[in-house]
């Protein structure tokens, strides 16, 4: 595991959003969603591309909250650009569990 210091953590901006669009992303190479997720009046709405329809389908996912990367540069991911990374976790069969907090909190609030 490479260690890395206080200051390298608080340079990353995990903050988090409310889901508030689905689409399915059929040009992607594997099965994943595009994602259009509320941080606040202070970061706005951000794109995000993410691999997560093993466990998740649409309708569960609008109003979700989740935490992201909202400090990444945009990727260009085949006809898309991604602006923040939707954090999850893989699963013993694969799939992708996303990271959210356990209780309602306002979008855009930074993970201490």
């Amino acid at each position: 595991m490479n260690m890395i210091s206080w200051d390298d953590f608080e340079k990353i901006e995990l903050r988090v959003g409310t889901i508030i669009e689905v689409d399915d992303f059929p040009e992607a190479r594997k099965p994943a969603y595009k994602l259009k997720v509320d941080f606040g009046p202070e970061i706005g709405v951000r794109k995000s591309s993410a691999q997560i329809t093993e466990l998740y389908d649409k309708e569960t996912l609008k109003g979700k909250q989740v935490l992201a990367v909202t400090n990444f540069p945009p990727k260009q991911i085949g006809p898309f650009v991604s602006e923040c990374l939707v954090t999850g976790v893989h699963t013993e069969t694969g799939g992708v569990a996303l990271v959210a907090p356990d209780f309602p909190v306002e979008n855009g609030k930074r993970l201490l």
